[in-house]
């Protein structure tokens, strides 16, 4: 009887970055301008193949959004996002991508380097719909880091984080709106942030004075898990009030 030898597939492993943050009031992720073939010429996430059969997974991540956008991967709390293997994938071959996230406030201006022809921060909400297109399966990848990105929201106090040191609590509802793409109902969104004990805290009597009635100040809690979490709204509200 002859026994059949089993042989491995030829699979080539990398890595790739879904990088967020707010700018101007706007949901932007990082990409890069690719400057090689496949899709030369085309925005792609920062990300690349191991170099080695040696280096770590993390290791290779940071060391691609280095090299990449020069940003500098230490001050970043990178995440698994989710592993990407569909045949097809990449007309290079069987393709496997490890993708990592991460979302931070106050992120430098990137800078082009290896084999990436440019880096910008691009509006996520343009690579949700379409209008700008990704090369490979990165619009999938970006929609998964961005619903990522939107569930914390909901259960922990990350916004804060996108805050002044002191806020208002149109602040932020602004980075909610942001991150969720949708239009908040000020007195709802107020009550929401109430009910929520330790998310938020006055800081003080002083008061911010806009064009309306002067508003409360507030600063970030001791609270970083959220209960009740900050349940996304169903449908978009256009709905405006005066800021609390």
């Amino acid at each position: 009887m002859t026994e059949d030898r089993w042989t491995p597939p030829a699979v080539m492993l990398a890595v790739d970055l879904v990088i967020l943050t707010l700018r101007e009031s706007s949901l932007k992720v990082l990409l890069i301008e690719r400057g090689v073939e496949p899709y030369e010429g085309a925005w792609a996430l920062p990300g690349g193949f191991l170099r080695d059969a040696e280096e770590d997974l993390t290791a290779a991540a940071r060391r691609e959004l280095e090299e990449e956008a020069a940003m500098d991967a230490a001050t970043l709390h990178l995440e698994h996002l989710g592993v990407y293997g569909a045949p097809g994938r990449d007309p290079r071959g069987r393709v496997v991508s490890v993708a990592y996230l991460a979302i931070a406030p106050g992120l430098p201006e990137p800078t082009a380097g290896t084999d990436a022809a440019g880096a910008r921060w691009q509006p996520a909400d343009q690579v949700l719909s379409g209008e700008l297109e990704l090369a490979f399966d990165h619009r999938r990848i970006v929609e998964d880091g961005v619903e990522n990105a939107r569930a914390k929201l909901e259960h922990s106090a990350l916004a804060t984080a996108f805050c002044a040191p002191v806020f208002t609590i149109t602040d932020l509802q602004r980075v909610y709106e942001a991150v969720w793409g949708v239009s908040l109902d000020p007195r709802n969104f107020y009550r929401k942030v109430q009910r929520t004990s330790g998310f938020i805290v006055a800081a003080g009597p002083e008061r911010k004075v806009t064009s309306g009635r002067p508003a409360r100040l507030f600063k970030a809690g001791p609270r970083k898990v959220l209960y009740p979490p900050m349940i996304r709204p169903s449908e978009p509200s256009n709905t405006k009030g005066p800021e609390e």
